[in-house]
C-alpha cells in the first residue's frame, strides 16, 4: 500500500501538537508496513523531523504547476492524505483527475472555522454563537471535508458540532484522537517541582493572545499571594513582542524553544493555559498529563479532553478565579497528588494508542473494499467535485500560464 501525504508544511513534532499528531499517523501506517510518502510546499526548517531516517521517502511539490501532475501518476498512491484543508483545495482536483482510484483522506487537525469564529467573538467582544459559523471560513472547509471519503476530526465536541449542526454525515468522519501510550512510569513528587509554565508555538495566534493575557491580568493576581513562584514560558518562533513580556522582576520569564518539553513540564509543578479562542485538542495539556503535571485552563483549553472524567486541576474561565485555582493548587499538596492521578486516568482511558489505531486502520481497509458505493452515497461530495473544483482547477491553470511569463 502506498500512502502520500500532502501538506503545506513539514512536521515539527518538537514546535506544534499539529507536528506530533502527523508523526503519529505517519508511525500508524508505517506499523501496517504501507509505503510512505511525504510531500510539502514549504522548505526544511533545523526543526522539521527526519522523515527519511524514519523510513519515509519525501518530496517538494508547486503549487499550481502540472510537475505535480508527473509526480502523483509516477507514485500512483492508494490513498492520499490532505494535511488540512487548504490543500484539499489546492491539490484535490489534480489528485482526483490523476488517481481517482485514491482513497482521499483530509486530516481536519481542527476545525479553522470553529476557531476563527471563537477569535471573532473575542476580538469584537460578543458571546460565541453557532449561527456565527456561517461563514466563509466553514463553507471553504465542509465543502473540503465533503470532497474527502474520510475526515480525521481530533475532538468529540468537533464530531458532534459537525454531525449535529452542519449535519455532515457519519460515514464521512472519524474521531481518531491523539494516539499515546499508556502511562506507568513514576512521575516527580510535588516538592520536587516549581514553578508555573506553559509552552507552545508561538505563531499561533491563539497560544499568543493566552500568554498576553496571562501576563497583563492573571499573573499579578497569582503573583501577589506567591511572591516567590515564577512563570516561566517556552515555545518555538518566538517574536520580538513575546521577548518584550519578558520581566524578571515580576517572576515572568520568556524563555523561548525548548530543548526538551517533557522534561521543561515535568519539572514545573503547574500548567497554565488560559486559552480563550482555538479549537482541536491542546498538545499542552495533553503533554501535562502525559508528564504528571496538573494544569489550570479555560473551558475551551479542556474542550474534547477529558470527557465525563474530573479535569486534572482546574478548569476556570474567569481571571480572578483561574488566579485563585492556581495558587490552591500550587499550595496544596493533597490536592494536587489527585489531579496528577486524575490525568493519568485521562490518558490511558481516552488516548489509546493500541485501540484508536486499530478502528483507524480498520475504517481504511473497510472504505478501500468499496470506496465505489461508498462515493455513490455521498452525493454532495460529487456535486462539489463537479462545481467547486471546476473553479479551483481553472484558477490554478490560469495561474500556471500566469507563471510562464
Amino acid at each position: 500500500m502506498q500512502v502520500l501525504i500532502l501538506s503545506a508544511v513539514w512536521p515539527e513534532p518538537t514546535s506544534s501538537a499539529a507536528g506530533s499528531r502527523m508523526m503519529q499517523l505517519i508511525t500508524s501506517f508505517i506499523n501496517e508496513s504501507w509505503s510512505v510518502c511525504y510531500a510539502s510546499t514549504a522548505s526544511l526548517s533545523p526543526f522539521s523531523a527526519d522523515l527519511e531516517n524514519n523510513g519515509v521517502s519525501t518530496a517538494t511539490v508547486i503549487l499550481n504547476d502540472p510537475s505535480f501532475d508527473t509526480f502523483i501518476q509516477q507514485l500512483d498512491p492508494d490513498i492520499v492524505v490532505f494535511d488540512r484543508y487548504m490543500v484539499e483545495e489546492q491539490f484535490g482536483w489534480r489528485v482526483e483527475q490523476y488517481c481517482p482510484e485514491a482513497l482521499r483522506i483530509l486530516d481536519s487537525e481542527d476545525l479553522h472555522c470553529l476557531r476563527k469564529t471563537r477569535e471573532q467573538a473575542l476580538k469584537t467582544k460578543t458571546a460565541f454563537a453557532e449561527e456565527a459559523l456561517f461563514n466563509t471560513h466553514a463553507f471553504r472547509e465542509l465543502a473540503s471535508i465533503y470532497r474527502c471519503d474520510l475526515t480525521l476530526v481530533i475532538s468529540e465536541f468537533e464530531m458532534k458540532l459537525l454531525h449535529s449542526f452542519f449535519k455532515v454525515p457519519r460515514q464521512l468522519l472519524l474521531y481518531l484522537p491523539f494516539l499515546l501510550e499508556k502511562i506507568t512510569k513514576p512521575y516527580k513528587r510535588f516538592d520536587e517541582r516549581q514553578h508555573f509554565v506553559t509552552i507552545g508555538n508561538f505563531l499561533h495566534p491563539p497560544n499568543w493572545d493566552s500568554i498576553h493575557y496571562l501576563k497583563t491580568t492573571i499573573w499579578p493576581l497569582i503573583r501577589k499571594q506567591l511572591p516567590q513562584a515564577e512563570m516561566h514560558i517556552y515555545g518555538a518562533y518566538p517574536t520580538p513582542k513575546v521577548f518584550q513580556l519578558h520581566k524578571e522582576e515580576e517572576g515572568f520569564f520568556i524563555k523561548g524553544r525548548a530543548d526538551d518539553a517533557y522534561t521543561v513540564v515535568a519539572n514545573a509543578r503547574i500548567v497554565l493555559a488560559p486559552l480563550r479562542f482555538g479549537a482541536g485538542l491542546k498538545g499542552k495539556l495533553i503533554d501535562a498529563m502525559c508528564c504528571g503535571t496538573p494544569s489550570v485552563t479555560t473551558s475551551i483549553g479542556a474542550e474534547g479532553i477529558a470527557g465525563t472524567l474530573p479535569w486534572s486541576g482546574a478548569i476556570e474561565d474567569e481571571a480572578s478565579a483561574f488566579a485563585k485555582a492556581a495558587i490552591q493548587l500550587y499550595t496544596d499538596e493533597s490536592l494536587w497528588q489527585t489531579a496528577q492521578e486524575v490525568g493519568i486516568q485521562i490518558i490511558n482511558r481516552r488516548f489509546s494508542k493500541t485501540e484508536f489505531e486499530t478502528i483507524f486502520i480498520s475504517r481504511i481497509q473497510t472504505l478501500m473494499g468499496d470506496l465505489k458505493s461508498h462515493r455513490q452515497s455521498n452525493f454532495t461530495g460529487a456535486m462539489l467535485h463537479h462545481h467547486t473544483l471546476q473553479s479551483t482547477k481553472y484558477l490554478s491553470k490560469w495561474i500556471e500560464e500566469k507563471n510562464k511569463d
